[in-house]
């Protein structure tokens, strides 16, 4: 997802047993709020999540309603704030800090994985909200297939390790505290739940 449709996620959003999350909102670039446009019409899907990233998420969602991420006053995360304060000192750290290494990375890393594990092109487009560019795509509507979908979104699996605690139960609860274990592994960096502690 792009930071800015993760941050308008709400528990409302998951469907399918949790399996599977709406996109259908974001958070506006400069202001903290919600909108209901996203960036391109291909934008509005479905993303299916491995079992373990939907029981993760499951688990960090108990008691809440609204805003799966949001500040302690319910507003929502501005993705700048986030990138300045959160994201861009924890790369410093793991030595990986060099430009174009921002939130669009992880969208990047998500699509070299998903093409590494041969992911059904169909369904990798639909979930990174890439419009058709062939007829074959066009006329293809593998994403209405959502057992097909289920079942991709488990083989292929994630590309990081999820930290060992949920969310609401590390000391760091910040947002990235879930992005951070995606992020693409150099020769020296540190695994997600080092960088969340």
């Amino acid at each position: 997802m792009r930071i800015s449709e993760a941050l308008a996620v709400e528990t409302g959003h998951f469907i399918n047993e949790g399996r599977t999350i709406k996109v259908e909102q974001q958070i506006e670039k400069d202001n903290p709020r919600l909108v209901k446009h996203l960036k391109t019409a291909a934008a509005k899907r479905e993303i299916d999540l491995h079992p373990k990233v939907a029981e993760f998420l499951k688990r960090y969602m108990i008691g809440k309603a609204g805003l799966l991420f949001c500040t302690a006053s319910k507003t929502p995360h501005m993705y700048s704030n986030l990138a300045d304060r959160w994201l861009t000192p924890r790369l410093r750290k793991m030595g990986i800090a060099e430009r174009g290494m921002g939130w669009h990375s992880f969208k990047r890393f998500r699509k070299t994985w998903l093409r590494g594990r041969r992911c059904l092109e169909d369904i990798n487009n639909f979930w990174m909200a890439h419009k058709p560019q062939t007829m074959s795509e066009v006329y293809s509507h593998l994403y209405e297939e959502l057992e097909m979908r289920l079942a991709e979104a488990e083989r292929v699996e994630n590309g990081f390790d999820l930290p060992k605690a949920t969310l609401g139960e590390c000391k760091n609860k910040e947002l990235a505290a879930v992005i951070a274990p995606s992020a693409p592994r150099k020769s020296g960096a540190k695994s997600g739940d080092e960088v969340a502690a």
